[in-house]
């Protein structure tokens, strides 16, 4: 491919699409949100309405007016920046190696989806409740995970297909050692990093949650959550191409902007499960 060839809109609408595709955290977040991102600092609204109120009724009585469903649009800060600039020597004399761009490319939104994964798991730090395995064991580990959906459903959260437990690869490998149906109505339709269901809530294995190291082993910071839970917003605001001045080549620069923050803290749960180390 030429880089006169390189059409900037298309490039970023196919990087976008594959971001989505390789999104684990991300994909599990809200993403609706209203306003332009420009820049690091920008800010966009997340909207959403306030409760309603339930009241008795009586027979030949009027009901009061209809209440005004207060608009709480909260704003979401674009704090993060991240790029990649790469090039490839001399792509008009490589196009004896098909899809080489397309496998560049594909690439750039590997590690794109995994720094971003990495600050929506970061998160966890802001989750204010917590359910903790001190020492996690294919014999216990499905209790913490049903303690974190009992808080969710005091909560009030009344659907178990909105909730997911994201989980790193370890405490998954206890998951499937504990015989644990991971049962799913179609397994061929299971989303990226979808291991299956438990008690009704999808699980999810990601390499990106966060582990720190403590005393007596590593903590591995799962989570219990709705979809509107965490909202993310996000902009491939620069994508473009260009020939390096002291080099033979066709390179390729991106720009990638995004935030997240939790907007219904009553609806996560961190998972703080000790691994003990033998």
């Amino acid at each position: 491919m030429a880089i006169s060839n390189f059409i900037p809109t298309v490039w970023s609408e196919a990087l976008l699409h594959s971001l989505r595709k390789k999104y684990i955290a991300v994909a599990n977040c809200n993403r609706e949100f209203e306003g332009e991102i420009r820049e690091k600092g920008s800010s966009v609204k997340v909207c959403g309405v306030g409760n309603v109120t339930v009241s008795n009724y009586t027979r030949n009585t009027n009901m009061s007016s209809p209440e005004t469903l207060s608009d709480n649009a909260r704003e979401l800060t674009i704090n993060q920046a991240k790029y990649f600039n790469f090039q490839i020597d001399d792509i008009d004399r490589a196009q004896s190696m098909p899809r080489l761009m397309e496998a560049a490319m594909a690439n750039a939104a590997d590690a794109l989806a995994n720094e971003a994964d990495k600050y929506v798991y970061g998160l966890y730090t802001d989750v204010t409740y917590t359910v903790t395995n001190e020492d996690a064991t294919p014999q216990n580990v499905i209790d913490t995970l049903l303690a974190a959906r009992t808080r969710l459903y005091k909560q009030n959260v009344s659907n178990a297909d909105d909730i997911v437990f994201e989980v790193s690869p370890e405490i998954g490998e206890m998951l499937l050692k504990a015989k644990v149906d991971l049962s799913s109505d179609n397994t061929e339709s299971l989303e990226a990093g979808c291991i299956g269901k438990i008690a009704g809530c999808s699980v999810y294995v990601s390499n990106n949650i966060q582990v720190t190291g403590e005393e007596d082993g590593n903590a591995h910071h799962c989570l219990a959550r709705t979809r509107r839970a965490i909202a993310f917003a996000e902009q491939l605001s620069e994508i473009d191409a260009y020939r390096p001045e002291l080099r033979f080549a066709d390179a390729v620069k991106g720009l990638h902007l995004y935030g997240a923050k939790i907007f219904y803290p009553q609806e996560i749960v961190h998972m703080n499960f000790i691994v003990v180390e033998e």
